[in-house]
């Protein structure tokens, strides 16, 4: 992928609305095949922070959907993955 050129990812909302967001990264865990997206709205938070959302894709039905991380050990799973990128990104 082209580290110049903006991945963009149209989220349907429950009410129907449309937010275009950036993705950020999208992995997958080899050891349970579940794909993980992360991504930003490019909000920033009251530190100046751009503040980032964590989904699991489920592409079970027709199309893709994005679902929160209700599992602790998952969401830990997820966090080194993410304090990961953070150590990458500030090299």
């Amino acid at each position: 992928m082209n580290d110049n050129k903006k991945q963009m990812l149209s989220i349907v909302q429950e009410d129907g609305s449309i937010d275009e967001v950036e993705v950020v990264i999208a992995f997958e865990f080899k050891d349970t095949k579940k794909e993980y997206v992360v991504y930003t709205k490019n909000e920033k938070d009251e530190n100046g922070n751009v503040t980032v959302y964590v989904s699991y894709v489920d592409r079970s039905g027709a199309t893709p959907q994005l679902f929160s991380i209700d599992d602790e050990e998952e969401w830990n799973r997820v966090k080194d993955v993410l304090r990961q990128l953070a150590k990458n990104n500030e090299a």
